[in-house]
């Protein structure tokens, strides 16, 4: 039976609906506009912890000037009645002097790990990421947070704070979930006209093409090659980056210049018979929105000759 969570917005209100929930804690920040991605945060968070709290806060300091903030969809009334059919526990949707009752003056480096990928794209970005989550986790004090697999870097860097700052919070991963176009969702698709979402469709045309490749054992740089080929022929999208990095260390494998980033994301995932698990990854603009997806692939230790795959796209 659902119920409608408890909304707080005030740090003293939600340290009092806090007091009221004894047992375990999931937590699930989001930036509102809720999908069925968010939802299903929640509802394997529900499977995890006694309570769920969930967070709503577009948060000012992961937008560089001239990005979205200020037109960052903010649908509270909405987002409540969703989060009433998943049975979350508690929202806390603060304003900004809530979570930054003081002029920041401190930041967090999450390292070399943010300065690839999307972090060279958005300088800025994960500081404020880390900074928020490492602020409501200590508010909150979850025992389990949840993060989407579709911010795969965002996830990787949070892992990497949390581990080298000891913060006692256990990261749960939660899938991808796509519409039935395999569009994955996200609250900026809505900025898309219908001719842009129908090409949006080739970014996970694009990985599902490299995952196919990498099955047959081509190489890292193939795999990348094969999901730029897709983009390409559809037209009409701007790419960022298509990259290949190693699962559990984000190494980038290929696609773009290599950066070490250390070993606080994670080890590399090898199988007992050499597979290593790699995650690919696209950024691009479709019209003006700017969009990322992901997807999981294994890498072969003992790649194929895969020079006919160079030009079968069909």
């Amino acid at each position: 039976m659902t119920h409608r969570p408890i909304l707080t917005h005030t740090r003293a209100q939600l340290a009092e609906a806090l007091t009221k929930m004894p047992g375990t804690k999931a937590l699930v920040m989001t930036m509102g506009a809720l999908h069925n991605g968010h939802l299903q945060l929640v509802r394997e968070a529900r499977e995890l912890a006694d309570h769920v709290i969930v967070t709503i806060f577009v948060n000012p300091t992961q937008f560089a000037p001239g990005e979205d903030f200020d037109a960052y969809p903010r649908t509270l009334e909405a987002d409540m009645d969703a989060l009433e059919t998943v049975g979350a526990d508690l929202v806390w949707a603060p304003a900004p002097q809530d979570v930054y009752p003081t002029p920041v003056t401190v930041s967090i480096d999450p390292g070399p790990i943010a300065r690839v990928l999307e972090g060279k794209t958005r300088p800025t970005h994960f500081a404020g990421v880390a900074l928020v989550c490492s602020k409501v986790v200590n508010l909150v004090r979850p025992d389990v947070a949840l993060y989407g697999q579709k911010d795969a870097q965002q996830l990787a860097v949070l892992r990497t704070v949390f581990t080298q700052l000891d913060i006692p919070v256990r990261v749960h991963a939660v899938p991808i979930v796509r519409a039935e176009d395999g569009v994955a969702l996200s609250s900026r698709n809505q900025y898309l006209s219908d001719d842009e979402r129908a090409r949006a469709r080739a970014l996970s045309r694009s990985l599902r093409r490299g995952v196919e490749v990498a099955e047959a054992g081509a190489e890292p740089a193939v795999i990348v090659e094969q999901c730029r080929a897709v983009i390409e022929a559809e037209g009409g999208i701007d790419v960022d980056y298509i990259a290949l990095v190693d699962a559990g260390t984000f190494e980038i494998l290929a696609g773009t210049e290599s950066v070490p980033v250390g070993e606080g994301a994670g080890a590399p995932t090898v199988a007992a018979d050499g597979t290593r698990q790699g995650r690919l990854l696209i950024a691009a603009k479709v019209g003006t929105t700017r969009l990322i997806d992901n997807m999981e692939v294994a890498l072969h230790a003992a790649p194929c000759s895969c020079s006919t795959h160079a030009g079968d796209l069909a």
